[in-house]
């Protein structure tokens, strides 16, 4: 089996302490890496609901809530957990060597965002 994932360096996990979230750019893609007492995940950082930034949201444990109309994710998979949103947000490969955070994109879904 051939594993073509490539890793991108990201943070450091002294730079995201437990409960925090932080939004970068990734390979030209918006990423929110968040870290919960489970281990660091990371998501696309656009709500697929409307289309808001979920960095500008809140992690509540797992539970990251949308900013604009509430919708919520669970961040260890990418599931809603709350309506308005009917899908998930895209879930990225997270790896940590060396106190180092690195992530591998998951494919880009050409789907648009829900619209209210």
């Amino acid at each position: 089996m051939v594993n073509d994932e490539i890793f991108h360096p990201a943070v450091t996990l002294e730079e995201l302490p437990e409960g925090a979230m932080r939004c970068l750019t990734v390979a030209g893609r918006e990423v929110l890496i968040c870290r919960t007492r489970e281990g660091v995940f990371a998501l696309d950082n656009i709500c697929t609901h409307a289309y808001a930034r979920m960095h500008e949201g809140r992690l509540r444990g797992v539970r990251l809530i949308c900013p604009l109309h509430g919708a919520s994710f669970d961040v260890r998979d990418g599931r809603v957990l709350g309506a308005p949103a009917t899908q998930p947000l895209a879930r990225h490969a997270v790896r940590v060597i060396g106190g180092r955070v690195e992530i591998a994109l998951a494919p880009a879904v050409t789907a648009q965002p829900e619209r209210c």
